[in-house]
C-alpha cells in the first residue's frame, strides 16, 4: 500500500481520528466525571469534525472529478481541446494523465482526419469525373465542380431536388437516369457533339440510402480507342490481303507463262491454288462482314433439348448433359451460332472429344450455359484478352470467334466468362438472362 494512494491517505485519516477520539474521550472523561456526558459531547464533537475533516479530504478530489465529468462532455461533443493540471500523485492524478492523453490522442486523430477529408474533397472537386450525390428525399446534398459546371451552370447544386436538375437537362441524360446501371449518351455542347459515361450507385450513408451520380467525358477516350482499333484493323486486313494476293499474283503470272508454252497439264494446280487463296480471303472478310452487321436478337421460346440436340449432331462425341424443362427466351440462330463456335474452340483445344461437354443450368434470373473441355486451358494474358475483337493466339485464326460470341451474349442482356479448370481444360460460360 502507497502512502500517498487513497487508500493510504484515508487509512492515515482515520487512524488520527481515531487517536483523536480516544485521547478526547479520555479527557472529557477526567474533566467532567460522568461516562454518559463525556460520550454524548464526544458524539457531537465528532459529528461536526469528522464531516469537516471528509470534505478537507475529498475537495480536490471532487474538483477534479467535476473537471472530469466536465471535460467528457466536451470530448461528447466533439471539443477534445480539454486538459486538467493536477499535482495530486495518487490513483486520480493517473485517472487525469490517462484523460489528457486520450484527449491528446482524439485531438491528433481528429487533425489527421480533417488533412484526410481536406485531401479527398480536393481530390473530388478537382476530378474530371462530375459527381453527384442525392439523399433519399431525392435532393442533392454534394455535386463537385465538375458536376456545377455541367449540370446547372457552375452554380451551387446543393438543396436542389435532382428531378428538378434532370428536367432541365439534356434529354440524353434525363434518358440515363430514368434507365438506371451504366450507359453511353451524346449531347451537344458548344456545337460539337460529347459522349458522356454515365454510371449510379447506391449505398448507405448513416443509415440511409443514396444515390450517387457520375458522368464522365469519355470523346477523347473513345476517340482514341477508335484510332487505335481502325489501325489494328487495317493491320490485321493487310496482313491477311497480303497473304493471299501476293501467292495468287505469284501463280498468275506462272499461269501465263505455263499457257504461253502450251503446257496445259501443269495449270491445274496452279489454279487450284489460287481458287483455294480466294476462298480463304473470301471467308476472312465474310466473317468481318458478320461481326460488322450482327442483327438485333430476335427473341423468342426456345426449349433448350432442340437446341442442344442440334449441337450434338454437328459435333458427335461430344457429352451433352440432360437439358432443362423450362424453355429459354433468345435467338435461337445467333445462340446456336455462339455454341458453335465454343464447341468448335473447345475441339481445337487439345483434349479428348469425350470430355468435351455442354450444360445448362437455370439459377434465379439467369441461365448458364457451359461448355467444358480438357484442352491446354489459357494463360493469364490470353485470359484477359481473349474476348477482345481481332485477338487470336492461333496461326490462322482471325481473332473474331470469342468477339462475335460476346457481342451475341451482350445482345441478349447477357455476358461471356472464361475460366480454367481444375486438372486442366476450359470452362466458357454464356450467362443469358431469364
Amino acid at each position: 500500500m502507497r502512502l500517498l494512494s487513497l487508500q493510504g491517505k484515508l487509512t492515515f485519516v482515520l487512524a488520527l481520528i481515531a487517536f483523536a477520539a480516544a485521547a478526547l474521550a479520555l479527557l472529557l472523561q477526567r474533566w467532567l466525571a460522568d461516562t454518559s456526558l463525556s460520550l454524548l459531547l464526544l458524539g457531537l464533537l465528532l459529528a461536526i469534525a469528522v464531516p469537516l475533516a471528509a470534505r478537507a479530504l475529498t475537495a480536490r478530489s471532487t474538483a477534479l472529478f467535476r473537471a472530469l465529468a466536465g471535460s467528457v462532455t466536451s470530448f461528447r461533443d466533439g471539443d477534445f481541446s480539454f486538459s486538467i493540471a493536477t499535482d495530486q500523485r495518487d490513483e486520480l492524478a493517473e485517472l487525469v494523465q490517462a484523460h489528457n492523453e486520450l484527449g491528446r490522442v482524439l485531438r491528433d486523430e481528429r487533425q489527421a482526419l480533417f488533412q484526410r477529408e481536406l485531401l479527398l474533397d480536393t481530390v473530388v472537386q478537382n476530378t474530371p469525373t462530375a459527381i453527384v450525390l442525392v439523399e433519399p428525399n431525392g435532393h442533392v446534398v454534394y455535386a463537385n465542380l465538375a458536376a456545377r459546371q455541367l449540370l446547372n451552370g457552375g452554380r451551387p447544386l446543393q438543396g436542389l431536388a435532382f428531378a428538378t436538375v434532370v428536367a432541365e437537362s439534356p434529354k440524353a441524360f434525363a434518358q440515363a437516369v430514368a434507365d438506371g446501371g451504366d450507359a453511353l449518351f451524346t449531347v451537344a455542347l458548344e456545337g460539337e457533339d460529347e459522349t458522356f459515361h454515365f454510371s449510379e450507385r447506391s449505398f448507405k450513408l448513416q443509415g440511409r440510402l443514396h444515390h450517387m451520380y457520375l458522368l464522365k467525358r469519355m470523346t477523347r477516350e473513345l476517340s482514341r480507342q477508335e484510332v487505335a482499333t481502325w489501325k489494328k484493323v487495317i493491320r490485321v486486313i493487310s496482313h491477311e490481303l497480303n497473304n493471299s494476293l501476293a501467292p495468287i499474283s505469284s501463280l498468275a503470272h506462272s499461269g501465263r507463262v505455263l499457257s504461253a508454252k502450251g503446257d496445259s497439264a501443269r495449270l491445274g494446280p496452279v489454279f487450284d491454288t489460287i481458287e483455294d487463296r480466294a476462298r480463304h480471303l473470301h471467308g476472312f472478310i465474310h466473317g468481318y462482314a458478320e461481326f460488322a452487321k450482327l442483327p438485333q436478337p430476335r427473341l423468342d421460346s426456345v426449349p433448350w433439348r432442340s437446341v442442344l440436340d442440334a449441337i450434338a449432331r454437328q459435333f458427335p462425341g461430344i457429352r451433352v448433359d440432360a437439358a432443362p424443362a423450362t424453355p429459354g427466351w433468345f435467338d435461337r440462330v445467333q445462340i446456336e451460332q455462339v455454341l458453335i463456335n465454343l464447341v468448335k474452340n473447345a475441339h481445337e483445344a487439345g483434349g479428348p472429344v469425350e470430355e468435351i461437354s455442354v450444360a445448362v443450368i437455370q439459377r434465379a434470373g439467369e441461365t448458364r450455359i457451359e461448355v467444358r473441355d480438357r484442352g491446354s486451358g489459357m494463360s493469364e494474358a490470353v485470359l484477359a484478352n481473349a474476348l477482345l475483337p481481332f485477338y487470336s493466339t492461333k496461326r490462322s485464326g482471325s481473332g473474331l470467334g470469342l468477339a462475335l460470341a460476346r457481342e451475341i451474349a451482350e445482345a441478349h442482356g447477357g455476358r461471356i466468362v472464361l475460366a480454367n479448370r481444375d486438372g486442366g481444360g476450359l470452362c466458357v460460360t454464356l450467362v443469358l438472362p431469364r
